[in-house]
């Protein structure tokens, strides 16, 4: 029975992240079909808006940074099932977000409100392309293990955890962190920049580069100098940029390795990095079995 409801779990941990994380992409965005968005908002509060928007980004960044830290893993919930610890870190950044959902607050004023329709056009391919990329990114590091299932699907046929190896394709081979890259991209390409979608980004940019501090020097720890030559010679978030001299980046390093099954040598492949916020489809499929 125990089995059953840890599946059950994963898969509602997964429903409800690609639920927020769909309603987010198409929140952040002026949308006329959306009766509620970043600059509409749910309910009306009479505080001051700055306050309640930065309080709910540092919920949330705290949540997330919390959970993703080895000791909340590995010490309070050390006797707490992979399966359980994956799914929990899902339900809790769905209802983070629900809660930002909910009582985001508008601020009055724009940084920028472009009204032709050429460039307004432009800038909605970006913000387009920006969250295509994220979502794409996640399937090369395995878009299943990221969001909890496959962990879910091993408890439940009683696969052991298979080891992890280092591996560079697809998207990685040009920018080590695509899915948030992308996600920046996502949040930054608006014809409307009101001053609460401002505080949004600026919040989700700082914790971005905060968590790819954390990320990379955990893939360094993991991976040694396989990593620390990727480094060297693949930029962090720009593409074909000169990746000569820049030792800083060693210093502004997303959260533990998320890697992507391989099912007929029974280990997990690992590609440059983070969470994937987007390879080749991943499609599990259990080794046989003699």
């Amino acid at each position: 029975m125990r089995k059953y409801l840890r599946f059950s779990y994963s898969v509602i941990g997964y429903v409800l992240s690609i639920s927020t994380l769909s309603f987010l992409i198409l929140w952040v965005y002026p949308w006329k079909f959306m009766q509620f968005n970043i600059d509409t908002p749910v309910i009306n509060l009479e505080v001051n808006p700055v306050l309640i928007n930065i309080s709910l980004l540092l919920f949330f960044a705290l949540q997330h940074s919390i959970m993703a830290r080895s000791f909340f893993k590995e010490g309070l919930l050390k006797n707490v099932s992979n399966t359980v610890k994956s799914a929990s870190y899902s339900v809790a950044s769905s209802l983070c977000l629900i809660l930002m959902f909910y009582f985001w607050q508008p601020i009055d004023g724009y940084i920028w409100n472009v009204q032709n329709g050429v460039i307004s056009w432009s800038i909605t391919t970006l913000y387009v392309v920006g969250w295509l990329v994220a979502f794409l990114a996640t399937f090369i590091i395995d878009h299943f293990e990221l969001f909890g299932l496959h962990q879910g699907y091993r408890a439940f046929k009683n696969i052991p955890e298979p080891k992890i190896k280092f591996q560079i394709s697809y998207l990685y081979k040009y920018i080590r962190h695509p899915v948030q890259a992308g996600t920046l991209v996502g949040l930054w390409a608006t014809p409307s920049m009101s001053y609460s979608h401002l505080v949004l980004s600026v919040g989700m940019t700082i914790y971005v580069f905060i968590g790819l501090h954390y990320e990379e020097k955990s893939l360094i720890t993991t991976f040694g100098k396989e990593y620390d030559d990727y480094m060297k010679n693949t930029p962090m978030l720009i593409p074909f940029i000169n990746t000569k001299n820049r030792s800083l980046e060693r210093n502004i390093l997303a959260r533990p390795p998320f890697p992507r099954w391989n099912a007929d040598t029974n280990t997990k492949t690992q590609n440059s990095a983070i969470e994937t916020p987007l390879n080749k489809t991943a499609i599990y499929t259990p080794p046989k079995r003699g």
